[in-house]
């Protein structure tokens, strides 16, 4: 079975606020099995620079052992809970795409 990632590109909007987020989300991704590959780290963008793609982004990958883990993660009242804090504190996508 495939592993599944989750990738999200956000920019933040309310600091404060995220933090709150960050401090809730570890526990809910543990819970599912899921662990960070990247977060946050050093973003060098090398194409498609616009309004929507910079430099100042955030990303985040989470890896899950398949893609059922990683949609019951997303959809699970504990981490709809935290979610809500991060859309209220960023803005940006997130989308979960199964690996080879």
């Amino acid at each position: 079975m495939p592993k599944a990632y989750v990738v999200a590109e956000i920019t933040v909007t309310d600091p404060q606020a995220y933090e709150e987020y960050r401090k809730q989300v570890l526990p809910t991704v543990l819970a599912f099995e899921g662990q960070f590959l990247v977060r946050g780290g050093t973003r060098v963008q090398c194409e498609g620079e616009d309004d929507a793609h910079h430099n100042q982004m955030r990303t985040v990958i989470l890896e899950f052992p398949s893609l059922s883990r990683a949609r019951e993660w997303y959809t699970s009242p504990a981490y709809t809970k935290a979610k809500a804090l991060r859309l209220a504190a960023s803005k940006g996508r997130l989308f979960i795409v199964e690996g080879a």
